[in-house]
């Protein structure tokens, strides 16, 4: 299994290595020396704070080349992905999708069944998928790759120092990457009650009678419809848009989808306060004017992330931040020209491949003085894994009319693409933008396997390709992927009645 980040191809052939030796292969080895007082100093050339994914990618990547590292980790190897966030969710989605195949087999000639549900199992299922992973973001794995891990927490002691527990780390870069912590909105009486969070609710065991979920962007409808599936009732208190960051087209379909398998959303709803204990938690909401009580026995919160930034002694190193993170520029590089800060912990798209993406430009300036290397929003794709998909990349319609003018939008429906009718997986469509010469400015799917046909889009819109790149590929048949083929056609198909184009063929025609 490779590790999961974006440098499995420098590393495919780096098997984990056991024992916990602070420095690894030969010229990777950090130097130390102790003062008077007895304490460590420790001096290398990248200093990672945080060992999530774009942590841990910049280690491995860094110490692929033979620089010296140290990786400081104060809680999990692997970070909020591999923990609380991208794996399990995952996994708790595949769970809930093969009761739901079970209950709609019917159409397939295959006797429909509700299937009992042992949520210790599907508990036990979750951290067996963590744990099958684990070992590529372990200590020992990146001790065997020369990185000298500490697991303790890092902090700022002036600009170029860090002290870890009773060490100090003095480094050419620093690199942190601490991350984001669930956001808990300050509803009068949720700090009263019991309540999960991403980081809590994969080790819930039982079932989930009534779940109330403060929040519908991603993670709370993808957990919804988990939860839903997996036989609970779910309600969403959304405050204003369920899903409001992508193309409304598009996320009413995943939300009507949503809302036929029974789960209650509430856009427009404020929670205003809540009360009771375990078993029974009630919520007052206000929509408009009026006011509600919605009852449950359990409450979600998923009303978004704030950056990891306090106890890092940022203050003390010179670099600048607020309650969105940590202020960089498009070089990730902060306002201390030693540290460059990447993923959630400087807000914006807050995304494990945007984590991977950033460790990749660290990688290429502090290593290799890259004069180009920088960030751009407008290539970055991303998934929300509700049944039906929701892939994005690029601009939206509107986005892309307020910055052209005048755009081309061009789409396809599922219906119209023969394995989706195999596999009665129908529901949804292609929605493509380009400019009016062709360029291909964003494009949005919602549909089955969404995730996965975006990526063709994201490689044309990262290397700024013309719709016509889109219609000189071979697709094979009967796959998903035409759908990519036959929506790029269509900003074609008005050449078919062009009068012009006709005149040509009759003349040609008239040659023989």
């Amino acid at each position: 299994m490779q590790p999961h980040n974006e440098t499995a191809d420098i590393l495919s052939k780096s098997g984990p290595s056991g024992g916990r030796t602070s420095t690894g292969n030969n010229n990777g080895s950090t130097s130390r020396s102790m003062d008077a007082r007895g304490t460590e100093t420790i001096e290398c050339d990248i200093c990672v704070i945080g060992a999530g994914s774009g942590g841990l990618s910049v280690a491995a990547a860094a110490a692929a080349f033979g620089v010296k590292v140290v990786l400081l980790e104060k809680h999990k190897m692997g970070g909020d992905c591999l923990n609380y966030g991208c794996v399990p969710s995952k996994a708790l989605i595949a769970a809930g999708k093969r009761a739901h195949l079970m209950r709609s087999a019917n159409g397939f000639g295959v006797a429909p069944h509700d299937p009992a549900i042992d949520y210790s199992a599907v508990h036990d299922h979750v951290r067996a998928v963590i744990a099958a992973i684990e070992p590529n973001d372990s200590v020992e794995r990146f001790t065997g790759l020369g990185v000298h891990v500490i697991e303790s927490a890092g902090r700022f002691i002036n600009k170029d120092t860090v002290e870890a527990g009773e060490r100090k780390i003095k480094a050419r870069r620093f690199v942190v990457a601490t991350g984001s912590s669930p956001l808990v909105p300050p509803i009068p009486g949720l700090d009263g009650v019991p309540y999960f969070t991403n980081e809590t609710i994969f080790g819930n065991q039982t079932k989930i009678e009534h779940l109330l979920i403060v929040g519908g962007g991603p993670i709370g409808m993808e957990l919804a419809q988990a939860h839903r599936r997996l036989g609970s009732r779910v309600t969403v208190l959304e405050g204003i848009k369920a899903l409001g960051k992508d193309d409304p087209e598009l996320t009413k379909i995943v939300l009507d989808h949503v809302r036929d398998e029974g789960i209650d959303i509430r856009e427009g709803t404020l929670a205003t306060r809540v009360e009771g204990g375990a078993g029974n938690i009630r919520a007052h909401v206000k929509v408009g004017e009026k006011e509600d009580l919605i009852e449950g026995t359990h409450i979600l919160v998923a009303a978004g992330r704030k950056p990891n930034v306090d106890d890092l002694g940022l203050d003390a190193a010179g670099i600048a931040f607020d309650k969105r993170g940590i202020k960089v520029d498009k070089r990730l590089v902060t306002s201390n020209s030693r540290v460059y800060a990447i993923g959630d912990v400087i807000g914006g798209l807050q995304f494990t491949h945007v984590a991977n993406y950033h460790a990749g430009i660290v990688i290429r300036k502090a290593l290799f003085r890259h004069p180009f290397a920088k960030v751009d929003e407008s290539i970055i794709p991303w998934v929300t894994f509700t049944d039906p998909e929701l892939a994005h990349v690029g601009l939206t319609e509107d986005q892309a009319v307020e910055k052209h003018g005048k755009v081309s939008v061009l789409r396809w429906p599922y219906h119209e693409n023969d394995r989706a009718q195999t596999e009665r997986t129908t529901s949804g469509h292609i929605k493509v933008v380009t400019d009016k010469k062709g360029r291909i400015l964003g494009a949005t799917i919602v549909g089955e396997h969404a995730g996965e046909l975006i990526q063709m889009w994201s490689l044309a819109v990262s290397q700024k390709l013309k719709i016509s790149a889109m219609t000189a590929w071979i697709s094979p048949y009967p796959t998903l992927s035409e759908v990519n083929k036959r929506v790029a056609y269509k900003f074609y198909a008005g050449a078919t009645s062009s009068p012009l184009i006709r005149k040509v063929i009759g003349l040609l025609a008239k040659l023989g």
